[in-house]
C-alpha cells in the first residue's frame, strides 16, 4: 500500500500536495461564504515564507553586555546578600525606627479615638510648623527686594548709555520707586540697611 503524505502547510497558508502543486486550500469567510483555492506559480516564496538573515556576529555583538564580565558569576556568589554597606545599614535603621514611631503615633491616636468615641479612621500625623521669627523673614524679604533693586540700577545705567533695554526690562527699571518703598516698609533704607528705631 503506498503512503499518503499530508500536505505540508507553510506560515502564509501555502500547501504542498504529493503531487509538487502549491496551492492555498478553501477556506470559509466569517459570513459563511466560501473562498476558492488558489494555486500559486511555481518558484513563488512569499514575504511570510522568508527566513530572516541572521549574522552570528552581528547578534554576538549585540549581546555582548548581557552576558556579564567573565568569570564574575563566581566573585557575586562569594558575597553575602545579608550583609550591606554602612549606608544601606544606615538608612534600613532608619526606615525601621520611622515605622516604629508611626504606630505608635497611630496606635495613641486610635486610642484617643476610641475614648472619645469616634470611628473615623486615623489620619497620617503631621509635624506642626516651626514658628517662625519675623525678623529673620524680614531680612530674608529685605535681601530679596536688595537683589532686584541692584539689578533695576544696572539696567538703569545700561540705559543712561544708550543701550537698548528689552521690555521686561524697561519694567524692572520703572519698580525702583516701589522697591524702595517695599523696602522702607519692612524697615530698611534704600541701601538695605536697617533703620534705627526712633
Amino acid at each position: 500500500m503506498p503512503t499518503v503524505q499530508t500536505p505540508s502547510v507553510t506560515r502564509a497558508g501555502i500547501a504542498t500536495t504529493a503531487s509538487g502543486e502549491r496551492h492555498i486550500p478553501s477556506s470559509v469567510r466569517p459570513d459563511g461564504s466560501l473562498r476558492k483555492e488558489i494555486r500559486v506559480r511555481p518558484g513563488y516564496r512569499p514575504p511570510e515564507d522568508v527566513e530572516l538573515y541572521k549574522n552570528r556576529t552581528a547578534e554576538g555583538f549585540r549581546s555582548r553586555g548581557k552576558a556579564g564580565v567573565p568569570g564574575a558569576e563566581n566573585l557575586k556568589a562569594d558575597e553575602d546578600p545579608t550583609k550591606l554597606s554602612a549606608a544601606a545599614n544606615k538608612n534600613a535603621k532608619r526606615r525601621e525606627a520611622r515605622k516604629k514611631a508611626a504606630a505608635a503615633a497611630t496606635d495613641g491616636k486610635e486610642e484617643e479615638g476610641k475614648s472619645l468615641g469616634k470611628n473615623e479612621p486615623v489620619e497620617a500625623v503631621e509635624e506642626p510648623e516651626k514658628p517662625k521669627d519675623p525678623e529673620a523673614e524680614k531680612e530674608k524679604e529685605a535681601k530679596k527686594l536688595m537683589k532686584k533693586l541692584r539689578q533695576a540700577k544696572d539696567l538703569k545705567d545700561k540705559k543712561e548709555k544708550g543701550d537698548k533695554l528689552l521690555p521686561e526690562q524697561f519694567e524692572k527699571v520703572i519698580k525702583i520707586n516701589e522697591l524702595i518703598r517695599q523696602l522702607e516698609t519692612l524697615g530698611f533704607d534704600s541701601q538695605g540697611e536697617k533703620k534705627p528705631d526712633t
